[in-house]
């Protein structure tokens, strides 16, 4: 039997398109079954990043590690999401500023992760 330490999960991740079906649905039920701590890549899969709703099944996260900018739903999913951490995936600050978007230049100067929650 294979028992893994911690579980990375990266199975949908941004692009959820409506409920999880197939491989994606079997490996979201297949993680939430196991007890390993489980981390999820920018979003948990099968969590609408921008309503914060899972329309199906969805990973269960320890943590989510997001990058770049925390995402809108992702703190209308907090049960899900776990402890959130936001990673820097160097986005040249004029972007942000070209967007409109008040983030701080020197958010990442100390530490390439930040936690959130």
């Amino acid at each position: 039997n294979f028992f893994p330490d911690a579980i990375l999960d990266g199975v949908i991740g941004y692009s959820l398109k409506g409920a999880p079906r197939g491989t994606a649905l079997k490996l979201i039920e297949w993680c939430n079954r196991q007890s390993s701590r489980r981390v999820s890549l920018d979003v948990p899969s099968g969590i609408d990043s921008k309503t914060g709703t899972a329309p199906g099944a969805a990973v269960q996260a320890d943590a989510t590690l997001t990058l770049a900018l925390p995402k809108v739903g992702l703190s209308l999913a907090a049960p899900l999401v776990g402890e959130l951490y936001l990673a820097d995936i160097s986005v040249p600050p004029q972007l942000y500023e070209r967007m409109n978007l008040d983030v701080p230049r020197d958010l990442f100067a100390t530490s390439d992760i930040i936690k959130i929650t």
